[in-house]
């Protein structure tokens, strides 16, 4: 690959995240669109690698000519696809009844808001899993409830690569389409990225604030 695209990415990163897109990068510069495939599956493990960075990054790797958009984005989705199983077998070790133990343990939880929960994702897992692939820190987390409540492995499989695949192919496109400028992707992402963790910090001080009232009651 052209040493053009770790050299972008270098030159815009300066954090530890950034070292951590550069070392996405010099694995698609090491080993080809394989490298995309083991850069996503990190990015599921460990979420703070961030999918908005790398896809496109891939994208004009592919738009250099050093690998084709079709199998950037297979290898992108093989890659997103490993690393959700890796943590879908994760919940299915930790299992509903270790859980249930857990949140007897901890204070303002109970066991039943468990079973709350395996009773919400037997109904809604298949949509969750699938739109949770488009909501950042949510599409590596949502693997692990699915393993905890055994979903169906095949629609849990099913349903992340479908969804995995529709996210993987537009970042990609981005980065191909927009060339050297792939980086700007970053900015409006980081954005959307902010949003989702402001909405889920209120939601975790509304249930905090809830079950204290509940509790004093």
């Amino acid at each position: 690959m052209n040493h053009r695209l770790a050299a972008a990415a270098s030159s815009d990163q300066q954090s530890w995240l950034g070292a951590l897109v550069d070392w996405s990068v010099s694995l698609m510069d090491t080993i080809g669109p394989v490298g995309v495939g083991l850069a996503i599956a990190f990015e599921n493990i460990f979420p703070p690698i961030p999918s908005e960075a790398i896809l496109p990054a891939a994208g004009f790797a592919a738009h250099q000519g050093a690998f084709g958009v079709v199998p950037a984005i297979a290898w992108a989705t093989v890659g997103s696809v490993v690393g959700a199983l890796a943590l879908y077998l994760i919940g299915m070790l930790v299992g509903i009844h270790r859980l249930r133990w857990l949140f007897d343990k901890i204070p303002l939880l109970r066991a039943d808001d468990i079973d709350k929960t395996v009773a919400w994702f037997t109904r809604h897992g298949s949509a969750a899993v699938f739109f949770g692939r488009f909501l950042p820190i949510f599409r590596s987390l949502i693997s692990i409830p699915a393993g905890v409540v055994r979903m169906p492995i095949w629609r849990f499989l099913l349903y992340t690569a479908l969804g995995s695949l529709i996210w993987n192919t537009a970042f990609i496109l981005i980065g191909w389409v927009l060339g050297s400028a792939w980086h700007v992707v970053e900015d409006y992402m980081g954005i959307a990225q902010n949003v989702v963790i402001v909405v889920v910090a209120a939601l975790v001080i509304w249930f905090v604030v809830t079950r204290i009232r509940a509790l004093r009651r």
